[in-house]
């Protein structure tokens, strides 16, 4: 089973490049944001509990989000392998995911890192809040929030995996193609 972190900041083009490598390498795609938004529509009392916490630009609390991740690689145990979108978030999800995986017998085989500029952030999110009916990214107030929480509390799980030589940075600016094929490059490497 090969897992991947695709990890960066909001509006770093994760949901992009996720959808382009799960295709190209046949993973399971795990986004926690994508999870969260179905029970947001399905209405259920969590969709309602996270949609308040999104919609103030916060994350949703550790222990919701560790379960759902907990059902998902329980129910896919012949998968070739996952890739986490956007999660995890914090160095407890980290330490909980690694756990999770220990118990499948697998592990975090590479983290890449998109890098974008905060300026660049800002035009896409917000452009992305004009099509995409996302309450998060409609606010100028919101979209800046969201960022500093991210560098707040996010870029610490870089330097968790860091620890053990699984991260590298690839440049977010550029071409969809191009970002995707410095990806594949970083992953072929791994698979060979």
């Amino acid at each position: 089973m090969f897992n991947i972190i695709l990890f960066g900041p909001p509006g770093s083009g994760k949901g992009t490049q996720s959808e382009n490598l799960v295709t190209k390498y046949q993973l399971k795609h795990l986004s926690t944001g994508e999870l969260l938004r179905k029970e947001i529509a399905a209405e259920t009392p969590l969709g309602k509990a996270a949609k308040l916490v999104m919609d103030e630009g916060h994350l949703v609390p550790d222990e919701v989000v560790i379960g759902m991740i907990g059902s998902v690689l329980k129910n896919n145990e012949h998968a070739k392998g996952f890739l986490f979108d956007g999660f995890p978030r914090t160095v407890a999800q980290s330490e909980a995911l690694d756990e999770l995986l220990k118990q499948e017998k697998a592990e975090i085989n590479v983290v890449l890192a998109l890098e974008v500029g905060e300026e660049e952030l800002m035009k896409r999110l917000l452009s992305r809040g004009l099509t995409s009916g996302r309450s998060d990214d409609h606010s100028q107030e919101i979209v800046r929030e969201r960022i500093v929480e991210y560098h707040k509390k996010t870029t610490i799980v870089a330097d968790y995996y860091k620890q053990f030589n699984k991260v590298v940075s690839i440049k977010g600016e550029g071409t969809v193609d191009e970002i995707f094929l410095s990806l594949c490059n970083e992953i072929d490497k791994r698979l060979s």
